[in-house]
Order: structure tokens, then sequence, then C-alpha cells
């Protein structure tokens, strides 16, 4: 029920355009590193000095119009140019919708490319990030196009779905990232219950760590990650086989422990005022997180609008079981 809460809030288009309006003044600086470019190289460059490297994503929700995608193109590529010039220890994460794969698929490949060509370029890696069911194939298929041309992509696998084995074994050339999962997805395609997605995240992990290229682990989880410590050290797999992964804002002592222990540590670092659908899907995947950042991030402000959306959320669900009823 909580993680449908807080899917239903990261849904919410009212709610996003009010945070993109109050920005940082809700208090969302713990969880994202700034609002522009600037900001955001300023906060690499402070996690670089401790060892830590980082995998940039500029933020964008519910882009359905052509000039939005092309403008979060245009951003993305002058943050492949920022990475380049301050020569900082960072890659790009993207989202293909934010790049115009809801609008059509033909006109995401070629954003994709042109910023995949760039970053090629300078020798920089390029993540393609997963999202709902509905645009994973799609999303594997732009992949696969651009592997054809240029061999700095790579993709991730998100453990709570039947076919992420498949999907893993099919890609274990690739540098992976292997999450959880953040939707929430029908029973039909995904694990529902935590311990089956566990044993999932575990198996494949495990998988890719003795059979792939490059795997980043990405979790808060102190358990798994002292797991993977056991198992690498069993299986004698090298540290520069693997990297942990963990979002900006959240656990940030672990994080800086990791990186002094010697092994390779990458913090996902998220900029821009649109902000809010991300951090509700991050409460979503592990409602733990809630703890992490609460004092930080909430305030009469966020009170409030996670309030106006609670109640929108609420009779929505009211209003399908109405439905559903007669």
């Amino acid at each position: 029920m909580l993680k449908d809460f807080f899917m239903g809030l990261s849904q919410n288009q009212f709610l996003n355009s009010t945070a993109k309006k109050y920005g940082l003044k809700m208090g969302a600086q713990s969880v994202v590193a700034g609002t522009n470019i600037e900001e955001a190289i300023k906060s690499i460059k402070e996690l670089n000095a401790h060892g830590i490297s980082c995998t940039v994503d500029n933020l964008g929700e519910f882009v359905f119009k052509k000039e939005e995608a092309t403008a979060a193109k245009e951003q993305i590529l002058e943050v492949i140019e920022a990475i380049h010039k301050n020569n900082v220890d960072a890659h790009i994460s993207l989202k293909p919708t934010q790049l115009g794969l809801d609008i059509d698929y033909y006109f995401c490949l070629e954003n994709l490319r042109e910023i995949v060509d760039k970053a090629n370029t300078y020798d920089i890696f390029v993540n393609f990030d997963m999202e709902d069911y509905g645009h994973l194939k799609p999303s594997f298929d732009l992949l696969d196009e651009l592997s054809m041309e240029y061999n700095n992509v790579g993709t991730v696998i998100q453990a709570y779905f039947f076919e992420a084995g498949e999907n893993l074994e099919k890609y274990k050339n690739y540098r992976l990232r292997i999450v959880k999962g953040a939707y929430k997805e029908p029973e039909q395609y995904a694990y529902q219950d935590k311990k089956d997605i566990d044993k999932n995240f575990i198996k494949l992990i495990e998988w890719h760590l003795l059979n792939g290229k490059f795997t980043s682990i990405a979790t808060h989880d102190h358990r798994i990650i002292n797991h993977v410590k056991d198992f690498v050290k069993k299986n004698d797999i090298p540290k520069d086989k693997f990297e942990f992964q963990m979002l900006y804002g959240f656990r940030k002592d672990l994080q800086l422990k990791l990186a002094n222990e010697g092994y390779n540590f990458c913090t996902y670092v998220p900029f821009g005022n649109d902000w809010y659908g991300y951090f509700m899907r991050r409460l979503a995947e592990r409602p733990q997180n809630l703890n992490l950042v609460a004092k930080q991030v909430f305030n009469k402000k966020t009170n409030t609008m996670i309030g106006l959306a609670a109640g929108a959320f609420l009779i929505g669900r009211m209003s399908k079981q109405q439905k559903k009823r007669k």
C-alpha cells in the first residue's frame, strides 16, 4: 500500500509542476545535486575528491512534445561537454522517454544517437535507464540499434521482472547496472513480494559478476552489500570488475566507507528542477529511504503538497474501485 501511495504521488502532474515552481526552496537539495549544470559539476567535484565517481541524470518527466525532448537532448549534450571540460570522473544516465520515446521511436533514436556520438568522442559512457514494463522492449531496441555503432552504451536490469535473467544473459557483454526496480508493475510481469525480489536481485548480481563485463550494484541495503563483498572475495573477483552505486544524498557515510575500503563507488547524481517524480519513485522503491532523508527534505511546503496529492490519489483509487463494483 505504501509503495502504491508513493507511485501515485510520482505520477501526479499537478504535484510535479508545483515542485518545479518551488524548486530547491522545498528542501530537495539534499537529494538533488543542483538545478543547473554548474551546480551539478560542483557536486561531482566534491564526490570525486572522496574517490567517488558519478553518473549524471538530467531530470525530466512527462515529455510528450518534440520541443521538450529536443531541449532535454541539448541539455544532456551540454552536460557531456561540461564533464569533458572540467575533467571530472562522471558519465551519463538518461531515460529514453525524456528524449521522445513516447512521441516517436525514430525521433528518440536520433536524439540518442547524437548524445551517444558526442559522448563517444570524449570516451564517456552512456547508460540507458530502464523504466516501466511498457517501455522495456522499445528501450532495449534502442540499445540494440546504437550498440551496432558504438561501444560506450549500457543499460539497467530490473530484478523484479520475471524476464530479468534472460535479459541479463543477452546483454552480459555490456556494462550493466542491476537494480531491484522502482515502478509498480502488474503481477503477470514482475515479482510482488520483497523476498522474491531480493532473492532474484542477488542471483542476478552473482551471475553477472561471474559471467559479465562490468557490474554496477545499485542498492542501499547493507546486507546485500556485505553479501556481495563476501561473494567477490570467495570467488576471487577483482575490484575492477564491479562497483557499488547509491543515490545522491542517501547513506552518505556508507558511500564514503565503501570508497575508503577501496571499492569502486559511483553516486547517481540527479540535477534540475524536475525532481519530484524521481524522488517519489525512490520512496516507492524502498520506503525505508524516507527515514534517510525525511528531516532534510520535508517541511511545511512539501507536507502540504503531499497532502494534496495524497487526497487526489486516494480519491482516484476510490473512484476506480467504485467503477469496478458497477
